[in-house]
């Protein structure tokens, strides 16, 4: 078993396969926001309005759709990590993944949630 204490984890191919990971959360996000971008600026209020995010409906949308992927995307992590951690691999590795996809998250969030 994984000294848990002992910090001399060394699992390249897993350090790879968490760098894909991330960047796939990433590039799926990112592809979802044009989406959803290119939706809310389409709707027929918003062309009227001559505003990309003219009311509450567009600003929900263009918020929680990205800020929903990358909540799927670390609790997806945390559940790799704990599926490293039951097979004795290199576990720490996908808990920095679920934090840092986490992390922007909240980022996102707070950035979007502050325009008006």
């Amino acid at each position: 078993m994984v000294n848990d204490v002992e910090k001399r984890w060394n699992d390249p191919s897993m350090l790879r396969h968490a760098t894909q990971y991330v960047l796939a959360v990433l590039g799926i996000t990112a592809v979802g926001a044009v989406i959803v971008v290119v939706w809310a600026s389409a709707r027929p209020q918003c062309l009227n309005a001559g505003a990309m995010l003219c009311d509450a409906t567009s600003r929900a949308v263009v918020g929680l759709v990205p800020g929903g992927l990358l909540l799927l995307g670390g609790i997806g992590a945390l559940i790799l990590a704990f599926r490293a951690w039951r097979n004795e691999r290199a576990w720490p590795i996908w808990q920095g993944v679920g934090w840092f996809l986490f992390t922007l998250m909240v980022v996102y969030l707070s950035i979007v949630g502050t325009q008006s």
